[in-house]
């Protein structure tokens, strides 16, 4: 051992907090004074993350010259009561910094990309905030060594998705694809959430050290029960699920694609999509011990790869495919797992995320080359690919090719299920708070239907304005371009 756990502990440390301290300079900056300029915002941002990919190298290096350790680092604590001590502890072995190492490596790839596609867009400050956050939240979950931070780190990375498909909240659609992905995201974090209760009920501890067994991963068990086990493993399931968009819970993966390309690289082709399987990764040793499980997930990743496979290959624009493709080799690490090649699939995750980051970086230009290869032909018909559909009985094809066009319905199905009710709550809130701050201002009349257009026009004025007060840190980068200061 070339260096000493302790400060091993702090390089992973020091990883996590640069961007937290970046993204706390600048909302503070931002909040207190004004929007800063492009070049210092990026400048702050990219700095945090080139810190974080030196240390998370280090970090790496280490776990590869010594193989077999496994260090659990006790930062500190966050809150204690008397009954409970919210403890930070860090894991850092092969697996987490193999994840280290690759969050901060495309954090700081995506954000320099970012600095020029970007660069004069209203929401440039606010973009780079949330991808310091995001940073923040994702490597404090890949190096969690506790439950509940992983939990904290999970639920930050959920909450940057979210706002980052909504970026371009001007338009409805973008707006409509970021409830969908909140709501999947609430339904099924309640596995995890149900995961950290079981995991304190039956071990009485939130530590991966102590419930995995505190082996070198994979490990050969986890310290509970077969019954235990399987429970918690499945719980984790219904959270991967969600998180890395697996059957039947993957539709809004296409949707997501409404945020701007950098984001869309950074969440759904190189790192967020896969939390789910570093989920199911770091609970190898529950698998282990839950055949039952193991077999879920299994068949999940299948069923998976089979859907994003099948639609995938109807779909007429390039991030619709390219999300659909990464739907399917996710549902194959899932099969990888579930089968128990752990380290198969923590090398497929790897290279799977640095090829579909650097494909949606340069989906703009997949029309271009379209062309060009269609060009290529001189106007001849085109190579069909695959057999599949020479195999099939022509009735059956024509069946299928509807179908994966429609997505199999289950669009439909979840937007009848579940996103038309949150919206329908939601426009029910929009219309409580219009009516709650027109009667503060004195405009009750109006919205009774006795003021008219003009009534209502100012009732309208009056939410947007109490909305704009509580936003203006958000939208005072916005404010700064339409100055001249960008």
């Amino acid at each position: 051992m070339w260096l000493p756990d302790l400060f091993v502990g702090k390089l992973a440390a020091l990883a996590v907090l640069a961007p937290a301290i970046a993204f706390a300079a600048l909302g503070a900056w931002t909040l207190l004074l004004r929007a800063p300029s492009e070049r210092v915002v990026s400048r702050v941002v990219l700095s945090a993350a080139s810190l974080s990919v030196l240390c998370s190298l280090v970090v790496w290096g280490r776990a590869v010259a010594a193989p077999h350790a496994f260090v659990a680092v006790d930062v500190g604590h966050w809150f204690m009561t008397p009954h409970y001590e919210f403890d930070l502890v860090l894991l850092v072995d092969r697996l987490s910094s193999t994840m280290m190492l690759l969050v901060s490596l495309v954090v700081l790839v995506v954000g320099r990309f970012s600095v020029a596609y970007l660069h004069r867009e209203p929401g440039f400050t606010r973009f780079f905030l949330l991808l310091a956050l995001f940073s923040t939240g994702m490597l404090g979950l890949v190096c969690a060594g506790t439950i509940d931070l992983f939990f904290a780190g999970w639920e930050l990375v959920g909450a940057t998705s979210v706002l980052l498909v909504a970026f371009f909240h001007e338009r409805a659609a973008p707006a409509r694809a970021a409830v969908r992905v909140y709501v999947t995201y609430r339904l099924c974090d309640v596995g995890l959430l149900g995961g950290a209760v079981l995991m304190h009920e039956l071990a009485h501890t939130s530590s991966f050290e102590i419930v995995l067994g505190g082996e070198t991963w994979p490990g050969t068990g986890a310290a509970l029960g077969q019954g235990g086990a399987t429970a918690l493993a499945l719980c984790f399931l219904l959270a991967a699920m969600g998180k890395s968009a697996q059957f039947p819970l993957g539709s809004w993966l296409p949707r997501a694609m409404e945020g701007p390309t950098p984001s869309s690289a950074l969440f759904y082709g190189a790192i967020s999509v896969h939390a789910g399987v570093y989920l199911l990764l770091r609970s190898a040793p529950l698998l282990q011990s839950a055949p039952w499980a193991s077999a879920a997930v299994a068949v999940v990743g299948a069923l998976t790869a089979l859907y994003g496979t099948v639609v995938g290959r109807v779909q007429p624009d390039v991030k619709s495919a390219l999300a659909h493709a990464t739907m399917s080799q996710v549902g194959i690490m899932f099969v990888e797992i579930g089968l128990g090649f752990y380290g198969l699939a923590l090398v497929h995750l790897f290279a799977h995320a640095c090829l579909r980051c650097l494909q949606l970086l340069r989906a703009p230009s997949a029309l271009r080359d379209a062309q060009e290869i269609t060009a290529a032909h001189a106007g001849a018909p085109l190579p069909r690919l695959g057999i599949v559909g020479r195999l099939l009985p022509a009735r059956f094809a024509r069946r299928m090719y509807w179908l994966s066009l429609e997505r199999f319905h289950l669009e439909a199905v979840q937007e009848r299920l579940v996103a038309a009710p949150v919206m329908r709550f939601g426009a029910l809130l929009d219309r409580v708070e219009r009516r709650w701050v027109a009667a503060l201002a004195g405009h009750g009349g109006a919205v009774g239907g006795g003021g008219g257009e003009a009534g209502a026009a100012g009732v309208r004025g009056q939410g947007c304005g109490a909305m704009a007060l509580v936003a203006s840190p958000l939208l005072s980068d916005r404010r700064e371009v339409r100055e001249g200061r960008s």
